[in-house]
Formats: C-alpha cells, sequence, structure tokens
C-alpha cells in the first residue's frame, strides 16, 4: 500500500512582502517551493529546538516558523500565524 503525505496544517491566506517577491522572482522560484515544504513540516533551515518548537506548536495551536533559502543564497522565513489564517513569506530582516 502506497501512503500519501498530508500537508500538516491549512497555510490560510497566503502572503508575500516585496523583498521576499524579488528574491523569489531573481531565483525563478515559486512561492509555493517554500510553502509547499512548510505545510509538509519540513521546516527547513532551523535549528533542533525550532523543530520541536514547530512540532509543538502545531499540536498547541501557536505560531509556525520556517527558514529556508532560494537557490541564489537568499534567506526567507514562511510564517503561519497561530490561528492559521495567514502564512507569510518574508526576508528577516521585514520581520
Amino acid at each position: 500500500m502506497i501512503m500519501k503525505a498530508k500537508p500538516k496544517f491549512s497555510p490560510g491566506q497566503l502572503l508575500s512582502t516585496p523583498g521576499a517577491l524579488e528574491a523569489m522572482n531573481e531565483a525563478q522560484q515559486s512561492p509555493m517551493d517554500f510553502v509547499g515544504r512548510h505545510v509538509y513540516g519540513d521546516w527547513g533551515d532551523v535549528c533542533e529546538e525550532d523543530q520541536q518548537t514547530n512540532e509543538e506548536a502545531l499540536e498547541h495551536g501557536l505560531r509556525l516558523l520556517s527558514s529556508y533559502r532560494t537557490t541564489e543564497g537568499v534567506k526567507l522565513w514562511v510564517i503561519t500565524e497561530a490561528d492559521r489564517s495567514a502564512t507569510i513569506i518574508l526576508l528577516p530582516e521585514e520581520y
């Protein structure tokens, strides 16, 4: 039997800052390249403690944070609000 993974949560409304959009465009990547990983629980380049925090946040309805790099090496954060109403992609300096 083949099991397909399911998203761990709904991202809500998808948003992006201008800087993150520019970085993704320059890397010729889609926002879904990052949001897709995020909703399936691939937290990207976060430490083990932050990974654990995200796993606990899934259980307790808290904010989720992932960190990724574009193919051009630009760091992006993907943050989902605690109420799962919205997910935003941004550069760390835009936080």
